[in-house]
């Protein structure tokens, strides 16, 4: 009787083991909207398993303690993990051994600055505006390429970037200054150039603001050569507006108060390139800075035909028709000249 009782048992308890080993073959699903756990590190497995029960993930805790019973030498990654649909508990286990987490997409876009990347942090609520940005003021990441770089600005690659939960604001400024190192060692390979890289880069910064127009840049690039050669101040709107947004004084158009700023880096009152860059320039403008095309060109405008375009002169004559014909044609006062300057700081310039 006993030994037959002790079959049966054994039977049973093979039945029930089959059964439990199948369970984790068999999707399930007990949640209804989307589900995203956030496993920190130290979770341990007992509480991973219970997390994705409660929650729904898989049916019963014991599920995964035995997977994890199967695997004992896997390793379990900690993050955060998006469960939109039925899966089964073995699939489940491989997606944290495998770390498959959920990312967060951060976009940022050429000519992006500091300020409007840390503005777009706003949406997440593990990253800092404010954090980002004493990030970003210390240049220490690519010191070592560009030692005359005052920020990281004009390093901060602009590009698609994955991030979790556990991204700080220094690992994303890591992973941005990581993909201009890449980029830059390409463009170097196809057209080295003996310019310091903190002034080539802020060039590419002042094209890529000036102009979206791509066949334009190589043009706009020339424009701002040939005035560093002779001396002549840049007058790049941009840079004023930069350096009223370093000033925190930014109100959406320049005033005359912002052409009159002894901000370095407005260039109505400072010959030759700002300190650093302006705005975080792609590629193409950095192969524009890079190699300029080879004009006459000291002047520019934008066309009034909405094309994005712009009008290049020679000569102020052949720029004041240019604008006077911009201005006719879209009802603009003449804008406010400059306040006389105290005095012209002339730098210069290394290209």
């Amino acid at each position: 009787m006993i030994r037959r009782l002790s079959v049966a048992f054994l039977v049973l308890a093979a039945v029930a083991a089959g059964l439990a080993y199948l369970s984790l073959g068999a999707a399930y699903q007990g949640f209804s909207n989307q589900v995203i756990l956030d496993l920190p590190k130290g979770t341990s497995t007992r509480a991973m398993a219970d997390q994705l029960a409660e929650a729904g993930v898989i049916r019963f805790s014991w599920q995964f303690l035995l997977l994890r019973i199967l695997r004992p030498t896997a390793r379990l990654e900690a993050g955060e993990y998006l469960f939109s649909h039925a899966d089964t508990p073995r699939n489940i286990f491989s997606r944290i051994v495998r770390g498959d987490v959920f990312f967060y997409e951060l976009i940022v876009p050429e000519g992006s600055n500091m300020f409007d990347i840390a503005a777009s942090l706003g949406r997440f609520d593990f990253l800092k505006p404010a954090a980002f940005l004493r990030a970003a003021r210390n240049p220490s990441l690519i010191r070592d390429i560009a030692p005359g770089a005052p920020t990281l600005e004009g390093y901060l690659f602009p590009s698609r970037y994955r991030i979790t939960r556990a991204t700080t604001e220094q690992q994303l400024c890591v992973m941005m200054t990581g993909l201009f190192r890449k980029h830059w060692r390409e463009l170097q390979a196809s057209e080295p150039s003996g310019t310091a890289v903190n002034d080539t880069v802020t060039m590419a910064s002042l094209v890529e603001k000036e102009t979206a127009v791509p066949d334009e840049r190589r043009i706009v690039a020339s424009v701002y050569d040939n005035r560093l050669r002779r001396g002549m101040a840049l007058d790049c709107d941009p840079t004023t507006i930069y350096a009223s947004l370093l000033e925190d004084r930014y109100r959406g158009v320049i005033y005359r108060s912002d052409l009159a700023s002894d901000n370095a880096y407005n260039t109505y009152r400072h010959a030759g390139l700002p300190p650093g860059p302006i705005a975080n320039p792609g590629v193409e403008s950095l192969k524009a800075a890079l190699a300029p095309a080879q004009t006459d060109y000291l002047y520019f405008v934008a066309k009034p035909d909405g094309s994005g375009g712009h009008q290049f002169s020679t000569t102020m004559e052949q720029h004041n028709v240019a604008v006077q014909k911009y201005r006719r044609a879209t009802n603009r006062q003449p804008d406010p000249p400059p306040a006389p300057p105290r005095r012209r700081h002339v730098q210069k310039s290394k290209r």
